[in-house]
C-alpha cells in the first residue's frame, strides 16, 4: 500500500502531464485553418488531438485516484490549481481564433519541437518510474511520440537552414522558448520527494539529456523561468482566458460531456 506521501507526489506529476498536453493542445487547436498549408492544417490538427487524447488518459488516471470525475479535472478547475508549464498556455501570437488572429509560425514550431523532447524525455524517464498504471500510459503514448518528434524536427531544420529571414524568426523564437521552457522541466515543491521515491529523475538529468540531443542546435541562451513556476500554481493572464474558451460548453452545459 502506497504511503500518503506517494499518493500526494503521484498525483501532482500526473496533474504536471496532464495540464502540460491539455493547454498545448488548445493552442495546437487554434491553428485550424490558418496553418501554411492544407497538409499542414491536417498534420497539425492530428498531432493537436493526439495532445488532448494524452491528457484524457493523464486525466483518466486521475480519476481512477479519486481526484474527481474528468470533465470536472478539466473544465471546474480556477487557473491557480493548474500545474502546467507557463511556455504552453502562451498564446500563439497577437490576436484571437476568431477575431485578426496574427499567429506567429517559428515560435510555434520551436515551442511544439523543444516541448516533443522534452516530452519524450520525461516519457522515458516515467517508464522506469514504480507506478505501473502511468508506466503503461507513458509506453502507449511513446508509440506516437517518434511522429511528433520527426514532424517538428523537419519544421524545425528546414526553417532555421532557410533565408536569412526566417533564420532570424527562428533564433529569436528560440531565445522566447528558452525563456519559459525551464518551467517544463521543473516538478515545482513537489520535486525533491517526487525523485526520491522513484517517481521520476532528478530535473538535472532530463535537462542534460535535452541539451545533449540538441548540441549541434543554436540553444546557447540558458532556459529560464521568466514569468513565474506554472507547477505551483503562478500563470500569467493568458491561462485564464484559454480555460476559459476551453470550459465554455462545460459551464453553460454541465451535463454535456468532455
Amino acid at each position: 500500500m502506497e504511503s500518503t506521501e506517494y499518493r500526494e507526489c503521484l498525483i501532482e506529476l500526473i496533474y504536471q502531464l496532464a495540464d502540460d498536453d491539455f493547454l498545448l493542445a488548445y493552442r495546437g487547436s487554434e491553428w485550424l485553418g490558418l496553418a501554411p498549408h492544407i497538409e499542414e492544417d491536417v498534420a497539425f490538427a492530428s498531432i493537436s488531438q493526439d495532445l488532448m487524447g494524452h491528457a484524457a488518459l493523464y486525466y483518466g488516471l486521475l480519476e481512477d485516484l479519486g481526484e474527481g470525475q474528468v470533465d470536472a479535472l478539466t473544465h471546474d478547475r480556477s487557473p491557480r490549481q493548474f500545474r502546467n508549464a507557463i511556455l504552453v498556455e502562451l498564446p500563439n501570437g497577437t490576436g484571437t481564433y476568431l477575431e485578426d488572429p496574427s499567429y506567429d509560425w517559428a515560435f510555434t514550431v520551436v515551442r511544439n519541437y523543444f516541448y516533443t523532447l522534452a516530452k519524450k524525455i520525461r516519457l522515458e524517464s516515467i517508464k522506469k518510474a514504480s507506478y505501473e498504471p502511468l508506466q503503461q500510459i507513458a509506453q502507449k503514448i511513446s508509440i506516437e511520440m517518434s511522429y511528433h518528434m520527426m514532424h517538428w524536427e523537419v519544421w524545425y531544420k528546414q526553417l532555421i537552414n532557410s533565408t536569412p529571414e526566417a533564420r532570424r524568426r527562428m533564433e529569436e523564437s528560440v531565445k522566447t522558448v528558452l525563456e519559459e521552457l525551464d518551467g517544463v522541466f521543473s516538478y515545482g515543491r513537489f520535486g525533491d520527494r517526487m525523485v526520491r521515491l522513484s517517481l521520476i529523475e532528478r530535473e538535472e538529468v532530463l535537462k542534460q539529456r535535452w541539451m545533449t540531443y540538441l548540441k549541434k542546435e543554436d540553444t546557447k541562451s540558458p532556459m529560464k523561468m521568466k514569468q513565474g513556476e506554472g507547477r505551483n500554481g503562478v500563470h500569467t493572464p493568458h491561462l485564464a482566458k484559454a480555460l476559459e474558451t476551453l470550459s465554455e460548453v462545460y459551464q453553460s452545459i454541465p451535463t454535456a460531456e468532455w
